[in-house]
């Protein structure tokens, strides 16, 4: 459970055709652009982004754990499981950041 004092958000940046998509998975954020090292940055500045303003704005921090798009949620288990994906995506990194 994420609150402002800790936790931590599951990131994903992968190739999805000629687009290259970034997703932090407990904040619905999605980012695309043409390089995975720009989303990497763009998701980064994203994530740092919404942590300030819901904590400036004093939003409760159920808004750190929200549900998971179906589609990524998919997508990270898959990656985190032991057997190789069949996947038309691009892996580019994913993993676990520390927010707080």
């Amino acid at each position: 459970m994420n609150t402002y004092q800790k936790g931590s958000v599951r990131t994903i940046i992968f190739k999805d055709k000629d687009v290259w998509v970034g997703v932090a998975l407990e904040f619905n954020i999605v980012e695309t652009g043409d390089d995975p090292r720009e989303v990497f940055l763009m998701l980064d500045e994203a994530i740092r982004g919404y942590v300030v303003s819901a904590k400036k704005s004093k939003i409760r921090p159920s808004i750190l754990n929200q549900v998971a798009d179906k589609e990524y949620e998919d997508l990270w288990k898959k990656l985190n499981s032991p057997k190789p994906i069949k996947s038309p995506y691009r892996i580019y990194s994913f993993g676990e950041r520390m927010i707080a």
